[in-house]
């Protein structure tokens, strides 16, 4: 019989220490829960500052816990327009994420799968508008919006946001990344560009999907410039203008911490919704692309 070979001890790699491997996740959950309290103590201040009694702000030593005085939200909620600023500024944001999506999912598919000339050269472009200024272009962006008379409208604070390069760059990439057998197969059963893109396509893209539509929310949730600029009639003013007049008039820090509670709840909410997802796109998992 020939002689077997078999693994000796030495020959095996050393096995890690379950103490050092504990040691190293716990150090690491202390860093993350470290970080997150990091950037959630401002959000928690806000809440005991506008909570607790008149005065709290300026306190010494501080107040750490909130109270249970939430006269401060009655008030901004009952005696100003702010559920008319807050439909205002659903509206405005919703309507431009759908077109957002709409607009970025077509550009990026036809810069992958169309056969263009000088597809290249449009996507250098296209990476090119991202690296330009808002305010070098607010002057000339005024005169447009004057001539087409869609200042003071719902229109001037959507349509020049209904499509942007980097959601377009972020199709791109993600759809230049899937297998093209899915392509083949789709053209062997009848798919069409378009029913290929909305039955294959963005299904498999939902962690991009995600990430564009937080993007785009944080965008236009707290545009201030532009609607300062290209509008000025206060029953389309976006809930960024209401919160720059209250913080002027208010002398209360309740009132507002208040305020800026209010303003900043959604975007809590939708990042809570969503995050899951762009960890997803960003760790390149949950693509819908089996290995």
């Amino acid at each position: 019989m020939s002689p077997t070979v078999t693994a000796t001890a030495v020959d095996a790699p050393p096995a890690r220490r379950p103490g050092r491997r504990r040691l190293r996740r716990s150090g690491l959950a202390a860093l993350r829960w470290g970080a997150a309290a990091l950037f959630a103590f401002p959000l928690y201040w806000m809440w005991v500052t506008a909570t607790g009694p008149k005065g709290s702000a300026y306190r010494f030593p501080p107040r750490i816990l909130p109270g249970l005085d939430y006269q401060a939200f009655v008030t901004v909620i009952q005696g100003t327009n702010w559920a008319r600023y807050m439909l205002n500024s659903t509206f405005i944001t919703g309507t431009t994420i759908l077109l957002v999506l709409l607009t970025a999912s077509l550009a990026g598919w036809a810069l992958v799968a169309l056969p263009l000339k000088f597809r290249g050269v449009v996507f250098i472009v296209l990476l090119g508008t991202m690296l330009l200024p808002e305010q070098a272009l607010l002057i000339p962006q005024y005169v447009v919006n004057y001539h087409l008379h869609l200042l003071n409208t719902y229109a001037v604070m959507i349509l020049p946001f209904a499509a942007t390069s980097s959601s377009i760059f972020l199709f791109r990439q993600y759809f230049a990344s899937m297998p093209t057998e899915w392509r083949d197969v789709a053209r062997i059963e009848g798919l069409g560009n378009l029913r290929y893109l909305w039955r294959v396509a963005l299904p498999a893209a939902k962690p991009v999907v995600f990430t564009v539509v937080l993007l785009t929310f944080i965008a236009s949730w707290n545009q201030f410039q532009w609607p300062l600029v290209m509008t000025q009639n206060p029953a389309i003013a976006p809930i960024e203008l209401a919160l720059n007049q209250y913080q002027q008039s208010y002398e209360s820090q309740r009132l507002i911490n208040a305020v800026s509670l209010l303003a900043l709840l959604p975007i809590v909410l939708v990042f809570a919704v969503a995050q899951r997802h762009i960890v997803s796109a960003v760790a390149g998992v949950d693509s819908g692309v089996e290995e």
